[in-house]
C-alpha cells in the first residue's frame, strides 16, 4: 500500500509551472521496472486539484479508481468488487504543491526533489509541461509515469474527488 499511495500522490505532481499549479488533468502510462528487469505498464488517466484532491483511473491492464482526498486514500476495484479505504495522518499526508514548490532545477529539462527520502526526477518539455516523473519505490523498482494530453487549470466538477461504487462491494479499511 505505500508504494501504491507514494506512486499516485507523486502523480498528482504534473505541473511544471509549479507556483501556478490550480488543476492538472493528463493520461499516464506508468512502467514499473524491478531488479531483475521484468516490466509491468499500467496506463489511464489523471485529475489533480489545488486543494490535494486526485482522482487516478487506471483503465489497462484492469480497471480500478483510486481517489486522493488530504487525509484518506480510496481503492475502488471493480473487478474485485472491493474498496480499500486508507486514512493518512499528518505529517505523512502528502502536499504535492510543497513537494513542487522546493524542486530544485538540476538542467534545462529537469527538476530534483525529495520525498520520503526518495529522490523524484521530474522531466519537463521544451514548453515546461511535465514530461514524466521518475523515482526508486520502497522496493528498489524504477517507476517511470509519462503523461500525455495535458490540460492545466481546467474548470471541473470538485464532486469527482468523491468516492463512488455499489454498495455491495467488500469495503476494507485500513
Amino acid at each position: 500500500m505505500k508504494h501504491l499511495f507514494t506512486f499516485l500522490c507523486l502523480g498528482s505532481l504534473a505541473f511544471a509551472s509549479f507556483d501556478n499549479i490550480k488543476s492538472f488533468q493528463a493520461d499516464f502510462t506508468q512502467t514499473l521496472t524491478d531488479e531483475k528487469g521484468k516490466i509491468l505498464k499500467y496506463s489511464g488517466d489523471l485529475i489533480a486539484s489545488k486543494n490535494q484532491n486526485a482522482l487516478w483511473h487506471y483503465k489497462k491492464p484492469v480497471e480500478k479508481s483510486i481517489y486522493i482526498n488530504r487525509y484518506k486514500i480510496t481503492i475502488v476495484e471493480p473487478e474485485l468488487e472491493q474498496v480499500i479505504i486508507k486514512r493518512v495522518e499528518a505529517p505523512k499526508n502528502f502536499n504535492f504543491l510543497k513537494l513542487l514548490k522546493n524542486a530544485k532545477k538540476i538542467d534545462s529539462h529537469k527538476y530534483l526533489t525529495i520525498y520520503a527520502e526518495k529522490n523524484i526526477y521530474i522531466n519537463v518539455d521544451k514548453q515546461d509541461n511535465i514530461k514524466s516523473i521518475q523515482y526508486k519505490d520502497e522496493f528498489d523498482n524504477g517507476v517511470e509515469i509519462v503523461f500525455s494530453n495535458q490540460k492545466y487549470n481546467t474548470q471541473f466538477d470538485k464532486s469527482i474527488f468523491i468516492p463512488t461504487f455499489p454498495l455491495e462491494y467488500d469495503i476494507i479499511q485500513n
